[in-house]
């Protein structure tokens, strides 16, 4: 952690603008709970309304990767997943605040707690030993590569987000010094645009390895159920 990136102490205990801006995703996504808790009238209709209609896409987006039968399982997690990374990555778009996602620890962070849930959910459908199975399946030999394979992608993961919205922010600002607040609204859409693209990645990308531990259980779930 840089010290231009420090927004203050409290005591020994330092805490970055990253995790300040984290804390404020957070702080905003409760509140919006919690209004979505009073009774449904006139502008809190349209906002249940709306939310609905985000909630209903999402879940039709996971029931074109997993089977039906697991997609109410899997709707919190990818579902918050998905919108904190769309808020976090146009959280940049704010004068004087920087994407979360642009810090390689927060998204090293959400990468973590994919892997995490991708091994929770397996273990959940399809018991600890069976779960585990599969990695040594068709040979033991495949142990290694399996284990290097689950750390690969999860850097990758981290790495790829981190990248691009870094990237994204360092041509805006280029843009801006060269060529002034004259081009400000076709920047801030491809700013839009992209931060859209890239939480519509990642949390694709974490519905897939997901999918991939509920897969081999939805098979022999399918074996079972066929005829002979």
């Amino acid at each position: 952690m840089t010290e231009p990136d420090l927004a203050l102490h409290l005591g020994p205990l330092a805490i970055s603008g990253t995790v300040l801006t984290t804390w404020g995703v957070m702080a905003g996504f409760t509140l919006l709970a919690l209004l979505l808790r009073l009774p449904a009238k006139g502008g809190l209709a349209r906002l249940h309304t709306a939310l609905e209609a985000v909630v209903v896409a999402i879940e039709g987006a996971i029931g074109e990767v997993l089977p039906a039968a697991a997609v109410r399982r899997v709707l919190p997690f990818v579902a918050t997943l998905w919108l904190f990374v769309l808020v976090a990555n146009l959280v940049g778009l704010i004068p004087g605040l920087h994407s979360p996602t642009r810090d390689l620890s927060a998204t090293a962070a959400l990468a973590v707690l994919v892997f995490a849930s991708t091994h929770w959910f397996g273990i959940r459908d399809r018991g600890l030993r069976n779960h585990l199975r599969h990695y040594i399946e068709p040979s033991v030999i495949l142990l290694p590569f399996h284990i290097i394979s689950e750390l690969t992608r999860t850097l990758a993961l981290a790495i790829r987000l981190f990248g691009n919205v870094m990237s994204l922010e360092m041509a805006a600002l280029l843009v801006l010094l060269i060529a002034g607040f004259l081009v400000p609204v076709p920047l801030l859409m491809l700013h839009v645009v992209e931060a859209v693209v890239q939480a519509y990645i990642f949390g694709m990308l974490a519905l897939i390895y997901i999918a991939g531990a509920l897969e081999p259980n939805e098979s022999d779930t399918s074996a079972t159920e066929t005829p002979s």
